[in-house]
């Protein structure tokens, strides 16, 4: 059987102002009918849920002093991730590091694809800054482009 879409994975809490990027995306690819998945757990638990998977797309805030709702995309498979990226997750063991103790392990997905969309304000109870929501249906157009979904 071949996989009709990637895992799709947004990682965030929707209470942290734009940590919760990720969930918006994910809503708006399940409004479209692809399957995606929110999690908000630790590094190790995000390993364990794209194990055995070939194909993976990963979604995450990122802080990286980029403008607000700056988006940026990393083929794991070809480069690192930048640990400073992702430094907003509520865990001491986040996407980067769970990335990276795939890579070490031997446990990278044959494709792996991260996103991280640049947050403004991170604070308990903040809504998505309007950079972030803006920016929320381009993330989700990329993924369509990368998985080849056709909306006819």
């Amino acid at each position: 059987m071949t996989e009709l879409y990637p895992w799709i994975i947004g990682v965030g809490n929707v209470l942290r102002g734009d940590d919760g990027a990720a969930a918006a995306v994910v809503s708006q690819l399940r409004d479209a009918e692809i399957p995606a998945y929110n999690f908000d757990g630790d590094g190790a638990e995000l390993m364990e849920m794209w194990a055995g998977q070939n194909k993976v797309i990963v979604i995450d805030a990122a802080s990286s002093g980029a403008p607000a709702g700056t988006v940026h995309r990393f083929d794991v498979r070809q480069e690192q991730l930048p640990r400073h990226f992702f430094r907003y997750s509520s865990h001491q063991f986040g996407v980067a590091e769970a990335v990276e103790m795939a890579r070490t392990l031997g446990q990278l997905p044959a494709q792996m694809i991260v996103y991280g969309v640049e947050g403004a304000d991170f604070s308990l109870g903040a809504p998505l800054s309007p950079d972030v929501q803006i920016t929320i249906g381009n993330v989700v157009d990329s993924i369509k482009n990368d998985i080849g979904y056709s909306d006819a």
